[in-house]
């Protein structure tokens, strides 16, 4: 059992942690939320003594094995192998003191103590671990200073686990995983004996890994029984019902200041308005939730564009020499929303870049539609942003012809207060930083939206908000994600990137789940129909360009359609303008005559063509 008594932190004046308390049964599994900034990692630094409190003591059985999540990536030249068995100090003892001890009972205690902690097994258990997290048999033989350090994150996250603590403290594990290692590792922790306590802004590992919430906000913790959503609901109720008592009490405090200042200097009113001055004294305030759960995404919409959007043909992508991804043959429509799947380093992030002429294609074709506008976010952005700007002034040099009301309103939409677009760049959080790339990637009202991890520095607030743009948006979305809700919540089709290919992936994320978890069961129980699929999906595809073929005349009549629209809203204006001139009625009678004519014929010419659109677009939905 873990007990917080009275525990007390400051950061100079500012009080992280105000005579907390909390209590942690043996073998719970735990979720710590909190905004970001509100003390969940110094809280585990604290637990685990790397950090002494002000006041207060945190009580935790003696002989309890803690282990936390290191903020430096592993180094050397040891194998990575190695380096996750040499991490069980307890382990490499009782090897280097069975080899050398002549006590026969002392002999037969290592031997039961390493049966205990099931030494046999140890290289055995490291390399499942290693390879859950994305290691192939061939990597763990690297040495962790070969490695990026995403990848050396992984390996220290690897031996954490390995020495499997008693207490086990994660500060956002899945940062640095691919979506393949985070569905592992949620399932890992799932079953884990031991006690967890986990700070993670991914809903779905809270969801399945949490038994309870310990919320840290107004520098107190809250326990909440349940998973994520459980809590979240809850949350949210008492958030709802503090806003309303918020608005209730303002109105009263307005009341009594209304009478106060209208009687207090009338002497049969005098008593009473002093008594309602005590009364304002009284009220406790209660905070301004407004913006603790708002996130603000709002994504212009595109100018709609006929189908594809991209197509692709016998494509092939490379860095250098090196051939990434090839042989590609796929089209993406105006309502795609499709999630790239794979492992880190498969070429998802390749295949982006490809989309969003930040590479370009080796050997094929790749046609895109003339007008297409493309929106690309990748976190790596920001190191280009102006430290030294204001997102008004990034985004003014985006929008040149926009006026400043026009890019505040803008910034606005993704959540920027009239003082926070006025902030140097240097100051902004991670979180806003991100915001901000949101919000110049979508400066032109792009018709795909092409996001690469969007959401590293996002909170689950900024995540559940993003999650709502995103749906509401009216354009194609392809996204590479780590967040399982993420991809559950937007995509409607799943692209499996791997061996230098994309193909599409029958079943939803949690059909994909369960490859990731039982690769060998998902081949054995669909291996009989292999052949028979190669074969539906070739013919599928050969039966979708006809479909295209049959379907290009209608595209074709849709344009002119469109062009004409174009033309005649033009003219409409046009003559509208002409007609709002008084200088014109003083003129001449038949030109008058004749321009009414001619915005009448025009208008209705316009509704014409308006009524073939729509035909147009309902047979083009019917025979698609």
């Amino acid at each position: 059992m873990l007990v917080i008594e009275r525990l007390t932190y400051r950061v100079g004046q500012r009080v992280l942690l105000d005579g907390v308390n909390a209590t942690i049964n043996q073998g719970k599994h735990v979720g710590l939320f909190g905004r970001n900034g509100t003390g969940k990692t110094t809280l585990l630094k604290i637990i685990k003594g790397e950090l002494e409190p002000e006041t207060g003591s945190v009580l935790i059985p003696g002989g309890t094995k803690i282990g936390i999540t290191s903020q430096e990536a592993p180094a050397g030249q040891d194998s990575i192998i190695n380096f996750v068995l040499q991490s069980d100090k307890e382990l490499l003892s009782l090897q280097q003191e069975a080899r050398s001890a002549g006590d026969p009972a002392r002999i037969a205690e290592i031997h039961d103590r390493l049966e205990q902690i099931d030494a046999s097994r140890a290289k055995t258990r490291a390399a499942k671990i290693l390879a859950g997290l994305g290691f192939s048999e061939s990597l763990q033989q690297q040495t962790c200073n070969s490695l990026s350090g995403g990848w050396r994150m992984r390996v220290g996250l690897a031996a954490l686990l390995f020495t499997s603590p008693d207490l086990l403290l994660l500060d956002e594990p899945t940062n640095h995983l691919d979506i393949e290692s985070v569905v592992w590792l949620t399932e890992f922790l799932r079953t884990y004996a031991g006690t967890i306590i986990v700070v993670s802004h991914d809903r779905a590992l809270l969801n399945n890994v949490a038994e309870g919430i310990v919320h840290l906000e107004n520098s107190q913790l809250v326990y909440y029984g349940g998973n994520f959503d459980q809590f979240d609901l809850v949350r949210r109720q008492r958030l709802n019902l503090i806003e309303a008592q918020r608005r209730k009490q303002e109105i009263q405090k307005e009341r009594i200041i209304r009478f106060v200042e209208r009687f207090r200097y009338k002497a049969t009113k005098a008593k009473q308005a002093q008594s309602r001055l005590k009364l304002l004294e009284k009220l406790q305030p209660l905070p301004n939730i407004q913006g603790e759960m708002d996130r603000t995404f709002t994504f212009p919409d595109p100018k709609p564009l006929p189908p594809p959007l991209f197509s692709l043909d016998r494509v092939s992508t490379a860095y250098a020499d090196r051939i990434i991804l090839k042989n590609l043959s796929l089209g993406i429509d105006a309502d795609d929303r499709i999630a790239l799947l794979g492992a880190n380093g498969s070429g998802k992030s390749t295949f982006i870049k490809l989309l969003a002429g930040q590479l370009s294609a080796k050997q094929g074709i790749l046609s895109k539609s003339r007008k297409l506008r493309v929106g690309y976010f990748a976190q790596h952005q920001s190191d280009s942003l102006d430290s030294a700007s204001t997102p008004v002034i990034e985004m003014s040099r985006r929008r040149r012809s926009d006026n400043e009301e026009q890019i505040r309103s803008h910034l606005g939409g993704f959540g920027f207060s009239q003082e926070r677009a006025d902030t140097q760049i240097s100051a902004l959080s991670g979180g806003e930083k991100a915001r901000l790339l949101f919000a110049l990637m979508s400066a032109d009202a792009p018709n795909v939206l092409l996001l690469d991890e969007p959401t590293n520095h996002l909170d689950m607030d900024s995540r559940d908000a993003l999650i709502q743009a995103l749906n509401d948006f009216q354009g194609a979305v392809i996204i590479v994600s780590h967040d399982p809700h993420v991809i559950e919540m937007i995509a409607d089709r799943l692209w499996l990137v791997k061996d230098g290919s994309i193909i599409q992936f029958d079943g939803d994320f949690n059909d994909y789940r369960l490859k990731v978890l039982h690769p060998s069961k998902t081949a054995r129980d669909k291996g009989h129909q292999r052949g028979k699929k190669t074969k539906s999906q070739k013919s599928k595809r050969q039966e979708d360009a006809i479909k295209r073929q049959q379907l290009s005349p209608l595209y074709q009549k849709l344009r002119e359609t469109e062009k004409r629209i174009t033309e005649f809203t033009l003219k409409q204006r046009d003559l509208s303008e002409k007609l709002s001139d008084p200088g014109l009625y003083v003129g001449d009678t038949e030109l008058i005559v004749s321009l009414k004519k001619e915005h009448a014929d025009t208008s209705a010419a316009l509704e014409q063509e308006e009524t073939a659109w729509i035909a147009i677009s309902e047979q083009i939905e019917r025979e698609a």
